[in-house]
């Protein structure tokens, strides 16, 4: 069961003993995790792994059940708000909201004019987040490994897949839902990145600068039928498989890191042109001939200083918000 939500507001668990301050780092993390999940290649559930947040986001998450629903039938609201870790849910779900909105000029911005040292910025951050995972898993053991290789092995095959761009109907946008938001709850796989398989990255971006409600909504639907139902599923791993799980978390990070290499060029290709369907296929390039194939300035020491600031920025999380 998780944490019960009135802790939050005590500062329990914490040597700060601020309730106020305690709020305002879970919904900074949740800021954190909503901006991560428009960008393609780093996920809201790897922010959670680094912040020290995700397993009691999937336990709260996973605590919305039958029971919760008996205590608000028989009128114990109260109770069933405690029983689903409700506080911590909402700040935190406030945080995701507000960075989601922010990123939509703020993190794309950053994508077209600054992509190489922001995806520096977060290898920095998943090399330093595996390195402190150590603690979760037993390295000595054989089968972690094995996990850990499946979780490469997972990533690299799903990043192999070329992007397609579609016009997608409200059924679609739902469905795109259901499965972005099962990425974006699982370490080292991006939820951006599966919109833009999907072919509704650009739309769904489109839609919340626009204010376009109807699709807003669709998608959000979709989204929390899926965290629910995928919640399940982790929640039950995390109980009975705690350290192969977070063989197979680290595994996944570290298969991200090929999706977030710096020096990147796509190569379009049309599909079914009648449709207006297209395939994107993005290729790694050296850094030496970046700008040959790009145009792109390489921005090399830029580069380098955004790798050690997301070093930094992990040891900083882990110092500040990670205090028992």
């Amino acid at each position: 069961m998780p944490k019960n939500s009135i802790d939050l507001l005590k500062g329990k668990g914490s040597n700060l003993g601020k309730p106020y301050f305690q709020i305002g780092l879970i919904f900074l993390k949740g800021m954190a995790m909503g901006l991560s999940d428009s960008v393609p290649g780093i996920s809201g559930g790897t922010i959670a792994v680094i912040t020290n947040i995700y397993e009691r986001f999937i336990f709260s998450i996973r605590s919305i059940d039958n029971n919760a629903l008996g205590l608000l039938i028989a009128g114990k609201f109260s109770k069933a708000w405690k029983y689903i870790d409700g506080n911590f849910l909402l700040i935190l779900g406030l945080g995701i909201l507000m960075g989601i909105f922010l990123s939509a000029n703020t993190v794309l911005y950053l994508l077209d004019n600054y992509r190489e040292p922001l995806f520096a910025f977060f290898i920095g951050m998943i090399l330093t987040s595996v390195w402190t995972l150590r603690s979760k898993f037993d390295a000595r053991k054989a089968k972690n490994w094995v996990a850990s290789g499946i979780g490469v092995l997972f990533i690299l095959i799903v990043g192999s897949i070329d992007a397609r761009i579609v016009e997608g109907g409200y059924a679609y946008i739902f469905f795109s839902g259901m499965i972005a938001i099962c990425a974006m709850i699982l370490p080292g796989l991006s939820g951006a990145f599966v919109l833009i398989l999907l072919g509704v990255y650009e739309f769904i971006l489109s839609a919340l600068i626009n204010f376009e409600l109807s699709y807003i909504a669709v998608f959000s639907v979709g989204c929390l039928f899926g965290v629910i139902l995928f919640s399940r599923s982790l929640a039950f791993v995390l109980r009975r498989y705690k350290e192969l799980t977070y063989s197979l978390i680290a595994g996944m990070m570290v298969a991200s890191l090929y999706l977030l290499w710096p020096w990147q060029t796509t190569i379009n290709s049309y599909l079914e042109e009648s449709k207006g369907q297209y395939l994107l296929h993005k290729v790694n390039v050296l850094p030496l001939n970046y700008t040959d194939l790009t145009g792109n300035p390489d921005l090399i020491p830029h580069v380098l200083l955004s790798l050690f600031f997301g070093f930094c920025t992990v040891f900083y999380l882990d110092r500040i918000f990670n205090r028992k």
